[in-house]
């Protein structure tokens, strides 16, 4: 297959796409804005049910995205992709996937044709999380999940 015919994110790197083809990889999931927690001892990165204040919890979309790293300074900003940035993605994550050599999965909008395969396959947080805005900090360790 020519390199024409195929899509973007098998032929450009990460570093190389313009920020519309940036954004577009991502899936819409939530996953990015949920508070996480990090093992000191091991290293290890624990995803919790808890999620960004600005993230609406039903749409899984950012409430004020154009102004989320004002409003949240802890607001992981994935561009540029560094190993450390990549190590609290999701491995669902497309930044994730393509910074390792790895495809899309068929669910990703851009195969799939429409953001709803994402919660289809169950990937999406939608209506699975709580914002920070109503858990208590010395209660996040109660909201972990696997």
């Amino acid at each position: 297959m020519s390199t024409e015919a195929r899509p973007f994110w098998e032929v450009k790197a990460l570093d190389d796409m313009s920020d519309s083809e940036w954004e577009s990889l991502c899936d819409g999931c939530g996953r990015c804005c949920l508070q996480k927690l990090e093992d000191e001892d091991t290293g290890q990165i624990h995803f919790t049910r808890v999620s960004c204040r600005l993230l609406d919890t039903s749409s899984c979309r950012c409430s004020d995205y154009e102004n989320r790293f004002s409003k949240v300074p802890d607001c992981l900003s994935v561009r540029p992709i560094t190993a450390e940035k990549l190590s609290w993605l999701p491995d669902t994550c497309a930044y994730r996937k393509l910074s390792r050599g790895e495809p899309l999965d068929n669910w990703h909008p851009l195969l799939s044709g429409t953001p709803e395969s994402v919660k289809l396959a169950g990937i999406s947080v939608s209506d699975q999380c709580i914002s920070e805005q109503f858990v208590p900090l010395s209660e996040i360790y109660s909201h972990i999940i696997d």
